[in-house]
């Protein structure tokens, strides 16, 4: 009966636990998903959608690493 490929993993010692970072198209959007930040281009469109999810969302929006430091200042 074959087994599947995270049961042979963990057979053998390699437990997901001590993987390197998840670098797939599929890691990278979740990781973006979860670290909303302004977007770098896009259609006007795009641009007037981030514009109202930052009003309607804002804890949950990432503050841009140039707008903080103009805050500073």
């Amino acid at each position: 009966m074959p087994i599947s490929a995270s049961e042979f993993l963990k057979k053998h010692g390699f437990d997901e636990e001590g993987e390197s970072p998840d670098h797939s198209l599929r890691g990278n959007a979740i990781e973006h998903a979860k670290h909303l930040r302004r977007p770098h281009a896009g259609t006007p469109y795009d641009w007037e959608d981030w514009e109202r999810y930052q009003r309607e969302h804002p804890d949950e929006v990432e503050p841009d690493e140039k707008e903080s430091d103009d805050s500073e200042n």
